[in-house]
């Protein structure tokens, strides 16, 4: 699977609207994820995941910068993610499904922050962005 230009377009006008608000949003999505998804919540034993915690925020902002490393390199995904897929793959041993809850728990939230920037063809572009990271992220398991 490839970006079309026009969704490179996208992702890369969008992520200069994002990546000002990298804390807030990797917050929120994390606050969605262990909402909607209780189950991932297993990989975060040692985390006070009360809404708006440090480790939350500063998890949530990782989160959210390792998205711009892809937005970045966003004809190489599988450089860029490299040591990461291999961190949640092999050390981590994170169920791979949770990359997909993640990145719905991201598109929710994107599309609540920037309501008029999220089109159709927005939500679109970003879905396929992030099922391409996701893919990154766990062909370390194959």
């Amino acid at each position: 699977m490839s970006l079309t230009r026009a969704e490179r377009t996208i992702i890369v006008s969008m992520w200069s609207k994002i990546s000002t608000q990298t804390d807030a949003i990797g917050t929120e999505t994390l606050e969605r994820l262990f909402s909607c998804y209780p189950q991932a919540k297993t990989y975060f034993p040692h985390f006070d995941l009360h809404t708006g915690s440090a480790q939350l925020r500063a998890h949530g902002s990782k989160v959210v910068a390792a998205v711009g490393d892809a937005v970045k390199s966003i004809d190489n995904v599988a450089s860029a993610l490299s040591k990461l897929s291999e961190l949640h793959a092999y050390v981590l041993r994170v169920d791979p499904v949770n990359f997909k809850f993640l990145s719905h728990c991201l598109l929710v939230t994107l599309a609540s922050h920037f309501p008029a920037d999220f089109t159709a063809d927005a939500h679109a572009a970003w879905d396929k962005f992030l099922s391409i990271v996701s893919s990154v992220l766990t062909e370390k398991y194959r």
